[in-house]
């Protein structure tokens, strides 16, 4: 008998349709790159941050938001920690090509002019800084009550922010395009759901549980596991670039909406073999089980385990990880690039079986 399955589709996320959206916003965006006439634009649509060149000095902006994890906020009436994770959504994107980030400002959007929340967020925005070794310069707060909706109206909120990052020449952006054959992928590990998938997660643990029951394979409540910061993983990756000359690196990626399907903007040539992922556990095997929602979607969806890739050969493995480690993560071979004829892929073996998540 078939059973039938839950998926991030039917959560109300439909990749392919959010796909076409990102390729007509690009045609249309391309047109503005003449504009500057003190800079030059170097167009890495569709890559995890933006890069122009001033005075021979390349910038790099990112911004991003939390996305429907501020309502576990809400629910649990905790506003302390939600900025780490807009920090960590910024900092973590914009390292993937090399850029040190600098300077992130934010933007609070609020239903109501008395909101009390407002300092709880910025104490979260502070210590996602703090970890990330950036200043926040500025930022806005809007009140905006015709637009924002939430578990509460008296704490409904809205959170996002944008990264600034430089990279000291051209020669040290990371685009993916050094990854060969042979590539070995490592993967560092998550702190939990990170801050993508909540419409699918809500959909399932939500709908069974209370946000203050315990389901089977968790060590804590619901809500406090749905609302576990995202890593941060800036200070390791950072000091592993500045080691270029003995530890090459040849791609960098945070594994965040689409999951592992995220490689290919990397390099869309090559394929990525993943062989030896996590199996799911905790709050991803309770979703994997709750929903139910198949293997192949779950890790198309969920980091699994695995919050950042590094794509390194196989001499850079022992130096890289010895970094992470010396920082308390945990990093372990998970791939391999093992085909560069230009068919872009990204396979992975799950429960034994080969399963095509990307191509």
């Amino acid at each position: 008998m078939r059973v039938n399955t839950t998926s991030y589709r039917g959560a109300g996320i439909n990749r392919t349709t959010i796909k076409n959206y990102h390729a007509k916003i690009a045609r249309l965006i391309g047109q503005t790159y003449n504009y500057p006439t003190r800079a030059r634009v170097h167009s890495v649509i569709g890559h995890y941050a933006g890069l122009i060149e001033v005075n021979n000095v390349v910038l790099a902006l990112h911004s991003d938001g939390v996305g429907t994890k501020v309502l576990i906020s809400q629910m649990l009436n905790k506003f302390d920690t939600i900025g780490i994770d807009c920090v960590a959504m910024n900092v973590n994107d914009v390292i993937c090509i090399g850029a040190v980030p600098i300077a992130f400002i934010d933007y609070i959007a609020l239903k109501s002019s008395g909101n009390r929340i407002v300092k709880e967020l910025i104490k979260g925005l502070v210590k996602g800084a703090r970890i990330s070794s950036v200043s926040i310069i500025g930022g806005e707060t809007a009140v905006l009550p015709d637009i924002i909706t939430g578990a509460d109206e008296k704490t409904a909120f809205d959170l996002a922010g944008t990264v600034l990052g430089v990279i000291e020449g051209k020669r040290r952006i990371i685009l993916g395009k050094q990854i060969k054959l042979r590539d070995v992928i490592l993967g560092v590990e998550s702190s939990g759901l990170h801050s993508n998938g909540y419409s699918l997660a809500r959909k399932v643990l939500l709908s069974k549980y209370s946000i203050r029951d315990q389901p089977d394979y968790l060590s804590r409540p619901l809500g406090e596991e749905m609302l576990v910061p995202t890593r941060i993983y800036v200070k390791p990756v950072i000091e592993i670039l500045k080691n270029e000359s003995s530890i090459p690196i040849h791609g960098l990626a945070h594994i965040t909406g689409g999951a592992f399907t995220k490689l290919l903007r990397l390099n869309g040539r090559m394929r990525y073999n993943l062989k030896n992922l996590p199996s799911p556990s905790g709050i991803f095997k309770q979703i994997a089980e709750d929903g139910p929602v198949g293997m192949k979607e779950m890790y198309r969806t969920f980091n699994m385990g695995i919050g950042f890739c590094v794509i390194a050969p196989s001499e850079s493995v022992d130096s890289i990880c010895r970094v992470f480690r010396k920082h308390r993560m945990l990093c372990r071979e998970i791939g391999v690039v093992d085909d560069n004829t230009g068919r872009g892929e990204v396979s992975a073996t799950l429960q034994g079986k080969e399963k095509i998540l990307a191509r």
